[in-house]
């Protein structure tokens, strides 16, 4: 099995090259771009059975170089479950944007330049969650931001290359900070090996570790956008083509959750900082979700939502408790499929109503009634309505907080409670209004009573309608089924998660030239 795992990288890195060689071949780059994810989907597929069943992780030395000096990559049940996770959303979105790309033309989704890109973000993903140092982590950051910079630029319209301006700033400055503490931290302990570091960390004093865990969690806040460092996702992701959008608003920010549970679980147990992150999970989930209400346009207003929803995410981190984590773990997992499966739909009702303000857009339930079901089924999810994923992961969260009972908790329960309800009602009026509503009405009362919203920025200019190709309702239809899926198969995926969060309290291997230690 160790030699599958170099494979979750390489496999993209190859598919890429192999992409560009065959520059504006549409057919082969698409081919392969398929091929390849379908195969690290089974890769990651069967290491997560393995790493399940025997319960013991996979840590493989690349190369054979010994520690500190050679890369590891580890996969345990987390690392294993993301990249699994993952691959889906990617192939999904994929098949969305090959359909895009069928329809348009190379305008939204050039060729000679998308699938390549694609490919090496995917890489970039998949190092980042199997990375056992935090200079590898930092690597698989580097890949999927640059491929990221490309993507996010596609079509290199005024908006797309003003707003993309701002990410690739904000992107560099938490690369600095995050090189920035690699360095520290390399310099007072003689290695970046996280395993290495869980057992050398005591050393230092309790200050010098604050500073270099605060160093850190700044990076990693910047990259999970949140609050007040989210500032700048509202702006920057619904500028992006359709299938961009949603692969960043599912993946990107999780990656920097992923960062946070690695460091907070393995490196700094003994130096938390579970108030300050409390605190801050109160203000994203909150800040996030009342900027959402504010909003006009539907990919803005999942953005808001997005920002808020990483802040369960956070709560549940903060409570540091095996049940919480679990909980943590599988509300990630829902949030990844669920909001790109929302942004998906919203690039459906783009193409039908040429529009994606809520303030334009209106009769959809009658002249597109599948996208309306599309759209509709997340929507609920993601405001957590029972029995849906989202109402489990979230009154895990709440029971694990409840268990713990402190004052703080409780605020932090009634938060997420009003956020959850807040979220239901932002994505409800927009289902109002935009699916409900007749085609006809004009200055209806619905509209009358939002007429508040007509100032709200960025609300999207009418545009001509598109056909929408069949391969593109499929792929959004797929990830609707997946989302449903959570729900019916809860029971052995919060399992799955349970045992995760109980494993992350456990010491982590270390890998030698002899193999690997306790």
């Amino acid at each position: 099995m160790n030699a599958l795992v170099p494979l979750l990288v390489t496999l993209p890195l190859l598919g890429a090259a192999i992409a560009l060689i065959f520059g504006r071949q549409r057919k082969v780059q698409v081919g392969v771009s398929i091929v390849t994810l379908t195969l690290v989907l089974a890769i990651a597929a069967v290491l997560l059975y393995t790493v399940d069943v025997s319960g013991e992780a996979i840590a493989v030395s690349v190369g054979g170089w010994p520690i500190p000096f050679g890369i590891v990559l580890y996969v345990d049940r987390l690392a294993a479950l993301l990249v699994v996770v993952s691959s889906i959303v990617l192939l999904a979105v994929l098949l969305f944007s090959v359909g895009q790309g069928a329809a348009d033309g190379d305008d939204e989704t050039p060729v000679t330049i998308f699938h390549p890109s694609y490919l090496i973000l995917a890489a970039g993903i998949f190092n980042a969650f199997i990375a056992g140092d935090l200079f590898n982590l930092y690597v698989g950051f580097e890949i999927l931001l640059v491929a990221s910079y490309v993507l996010i630029t596609l079509g290199s319209t005024e908006s797309r290359i003003r707003t993309g301006v701002v990410y690739i700033v904000v992107s560099l400055v938490s690369s600095i900070l995050f090189l920035a503490a690699i360095a520290a931290i390399y310099g007072a302990l003689g290695t970046v090996n996280i395993a290495q570091l869980a057992a050398r960390m005591t050393e230092l004093p309790q200050d010098v570790q604050l500073v270099l865990h605060l160093m850190l969690l700044l990076a990693f806040s910047i990259k999970a956008a949140i609050f007040p460092l989210s500032f700048w996702l509202p702006d920057s992701y619904p500028t992006a083509p359709a299938p961009v959008t949603a692969v960043f608003a599912g993946l990107l920010t999780k990656v920097g959750v992923y960062a946070m549970i690695r460091t907070e679980t393995q490196i700094f147990r003994d130096n938390d900082v579970n108030t300050l992150l409390l605190i801050v999970a109160l203000a994203t989930m909150i800040v996030g979700v009342l900027g959402a209400v504010a909003q006009a346009e539907l990919k803005r207003i999942l953005s808001f939502t997005l920002v808020s929803h990483i802040g369960y995410m956070v709560f549940g981190l903060a409570i540091a408790t095996p049940a919480a984590l679990g909980a943590t773990i599988y509300y990630m997992v829902h949030h990844i499929v669920v909001q790109t499966t929302l942004f998906l739909a919203v690039g459906l009702v783009e193409r039908r109503a040429g529009s994606t303000s809520i303030l334009k857009v209106k009769g959809l339930m009658k002249a597109a009634p599948v996208i309306a079901v599309l759209y509709f089924i997340p929507a609920i999810n993601l405001g957590g309505l029972p029995p849906f994923s989202g109402f489990i992961g979230k009154f895990a969260l709440f029971d694990a907080a409840a268990q713990v009972g402190t004052p703080l908790m409780y605020v932090l329960i009634v938060g997420g409670i009003v956020t959850s309800l807040l979220t239901l009602y932002a994505l409800m009026r927009a289902w109002n209004l935009s699916f409900w509503r007749e085609d006809e009405e004009q200055g209806d009362e619905a509209t009358d009573r939002i007429s508040y919203l007509g100032g709200a920025p960025a609300a999207a200019t009418q545009t001509e309608r598109r056909v929408i190709p069949r391969i593109m309702t499929a792929a959004t239809a797929g990830m609707v089924a997946v989302t449903v899926a959570l729900t019916i198969f809860a029971g052995p995926l919060y399992e799955l998660c349970a045992n995760i969060g109980a494993a992350l309290q456990d010491p982590v291997v270390l890998v030698s030239d002899e193999g690997t230690t306790p």
